[in-house]
């Protein structure tokens, strides 16, 4: 049955008989009608009541820095992925998906543990978040911060504190530890490549220390101070000639990293060496006559304790030849480091907000009249259907025994 400004829902009970009960809107609305001084009292205590909380609440204030990430890694890791020509495919195009955004990169670094914690340390948030431990202020930090990848390669870096200033020092505190990370990470080629000629240069320091303490001990026990003139410069270009092909076989292991044997610059290297090898052979023979006092004696006339110190003095000799060629190399590699350096520019430092960004006290005050009056409107319609049900002799009977479980529960 339709009525004109009504609906009708049709209820059946347990027992499968079809009751029809009228859901009238005009009676809600005339039961929400009589009830409006309760709605309205209601909604204006939640009204007051949301009003006096966000006025207790902290202002927050919002700051923003703005990077420029490197952009010419993906030239250069493109540049590899071609040389390996149809190895390339074997991804799946998987390479090529993570490279169409660099600034990715850049954001999981940020969101690291050790710039977390470089920014905690400088700022002293342990004591300004009262937190007990490094996890617990890590949380705390990750909650106000927002680290973003645009679209156009920028990255945003956005911190929400209750002082406008320390939001401005926290993201500007990111980005210079980002940049003091960025300059140690070796993320390029070059870098590598310095990284690598930085520990060969600072063993072979080692070794040459160690050769000049033998030969210093050697002297005093022997008390040979020089060689003639003709032994030393054959044992020099000996030393020489053995220090070059160190440091050619550095260098092989150095390309090695990034390309493979039948990269031409890896099979030049492999020419100089063999012809460095073929010298040594030579010089080495013509060494074998020679003797601190006499070039032309037999080295089978040699004494052994002029053969030790002729072997202590081209150690010596070695060492001094070989940690100056990777010296150089080493210099060279950050050259080329400091000019393939992947420089982070700074758009936008971020400044202290002049305006609060939060809480939105007005919008906070309006939800929550408007979920008290929605909670009235709702308690005054189960209340009217709850009386109904109780004018129904069957519904009362069975509301009476749905109250005696939740009592025996109780």
């Amino acid at each position: 049955m339709t009525e004109l400004g009504s609906r009708q829902a049709q209820i059946v009970d347990s027992d499968g008989r079809g009751e029809t009960s009228n859901i009238d809107l005009l009676d809600v609305a005339l039961l929400l009608g009589k009830n409006w001084r309760r709605i309205l009292i209601v909604s204006g205590l939640m009204f007051f009541l949301g009003a006096i909380v966000a006025s207790l609440m902290r202002p927050t204030f919002t700051a923003t820095a703005v990077i420029l990430p490197p952009q010419q890694q993906q030239s250069s890791v493109s540049a590899i992925m071609g040389q390996l020509g149809s190895l390339a495919g074997l991804g799946g195009g998987t390479s090529g998906n993570i490279l169409r955004n660099p600034a990715d990169l850049y954001v999981a670094i940020l969101q690291s543990r050790t710039i977390a914690d470089g920014v905690i340390a400088k700022f002293h948030l342990q004591d300004i978040y009262k937190t007990k431990g490094l996890d617990a202020t890590r949380r705390v930090l990750l909650r106000h911060t927002k680290f973003e990848a645009l679209k156009a390669g920028l990255i945003t870096v956005t911190v929400e504190e209750a002082d406008a200033h320390r939001a401005s020092d926290l993201a500007n505190g990111y980005i210079d530890a980002l940049y003091q990370m960025n300059s140690t990470l070796a993320i390029t080629e070059a870098a590598q490549r310095r990284v690598f000629f930085d520990k060969e240069l600072d063993g072979e320091k080692k070794a040459l220390i160690n050769a000049e303490n033998d030969l210093k001990a050697t002297q005093q026990k022997t008390g040979l101070i020089q060689l003639n003139g003709q032994a030393e410069i054959i044992l020099r270009r000996i030393a020489e000639t053995r220090a070059e092909i160190a440091s050619k076989e550095v260098e092989i292991q150095s390309i090695s990293t990034f390309a493979t044997e039948q990269n031409p610059q890896v099979m030049r290297v492999q020419q100089e060496l063999t012809s460095l090898r073929s010298q040594l052979a030579v010089l080495e023979n013509s060494q074998r006559t020679l003797q601190p006092g006499d070039v032309e004696v037999p080295a089978g006339r040699v004494p052994a304790v002029a053969l030790e110190y002729l072997r202590k003095y081209r150690e010596v000799r070695f060492h001094e030849s070989l940690f100056e060629l990777l010296s150089r190399q080493y210099q060279a590699a950050r050259i080329d480091e400091a000019k393939s350096a992947p420089v982070i520019q700074v758009v936008d430092r971020a400044v202290p907000p002049e305006k609060k960004s939060g809480p939105y006290r007005v919008l906070i005050a309006f939800v929550s009249g408007f979920l008290g009056f929605l909670l009235t409107c709702v308690w005054v319609l189960v209340r009217q259907g709850y009386r109904r049900m109780e004018q129904v002799p069957e519904n009362a009977t069975r509301l009476r025994e749905l109250r005696d479980v939740f009592r025996k529960r109780g």
